[in-house]
């Protein structure tokens, strides 16, 4: 049996894994409980009331945090002419148009962690999804990462949109900012997200939707919230 560190045997004796926390102290306790030699990032975890098994059930989109999320993500565009231009100018990393999805093809490393594409890209785009797929990276309208307005895609994605979807679970897994951050900012992303999956809630979903949230930082324990508290927090900010 693997040995807890000291930073691990100090944050299991400070905390109860089963204890509901209001989303404040619940954020706070990530903070401090953050001990490794980098800046961790915050994720949260939010168990829906869904079948994920019935298509009409799933759980999907984007959310804009209001605070980012503290790290900068390297973008891929697919676009051609003007489109091209727009992309560059609003800061993708990376653009190019069939002769970029050629490349991706023949076996270019994926050095991005978003891409987006314009309608008319997506019949070369297309071909890429055995290779996109599974990462995670094909774009796609339900996403918001096919888009006609590829400069503004890039411009918010840039500025902290990130996107999200349940896993086969119902779990939705989503970063919501850094240790670095103010416990106030955490909350308002946080909100921010539960926001977004509460008014993406399909119609056929029944019984309460967002049945347990869990914070964390990237090296450290899940927090549990009270998700009721959490319902508050959003209506305290709309």
């Amino acid at each position: 049996m693997a040995r807890l560190t000291k930073a691990q045997t100090e944050a299991a004796r400070r905390y109860d894994k089963l204890t509901l926390h209001s989303p404040a102290d619940g954020l706070e306790l990530v903070k401090s409980m953050a001990h490794a030699k980098f800046v961790e990032g915050v994720d949260a975890v939010f168990q829906l009331g869904i079948d994920a098994r019935k298509a009409d059930q799933l759980v999907r989109g984007t959310v804009s945090l209001p605070h980012g999320t503290g790290k900068t993500v390297r973008i891929l565009v697919f676009a051609e002419s003007d489109d091209a231009k727009a992309a560059e100018a609003a800061g993708a990393d990376v653009v190019g148009g069939k002769e970029l999805a050629e490349e991706l093809g023949a076996g270019r490393a994926l050095d991005f962690d978003l891409a987006l594409a314009t309608p008319a890209m997506m019949p070369h785009v297309g071909k890429l999804g055995p290779i996109l797929g599974p990462r995670g990276l094909m774009p796609n309208p339900k996403s918001g990462t096919v888009t006609a307005d590829i400069g503004t895609a890039v411009a918010e994605f840039k500025a902290g949109k990130v996107e999200y979807r349940n896993d086969r679970y119902g779990n939705v897994h989503i970063p919501i900012g850094r240790v670095s951050f103010e416990v106030d900012q955490l909350a308002a992303n946080l909100a921010a997200v539960a926001d977004e999956l509460i008014r993406n809630r399909p119609a056929s979903a029944k019984g309460r939707f967002i049945r347990r949230v869990a914070v964390s930082s990237t090296m450290g324990p899940g927090v549990r919230l009270d998700p009721a508290q959490v319902d508050d927090l959003v209506k305290s900010l709309r």
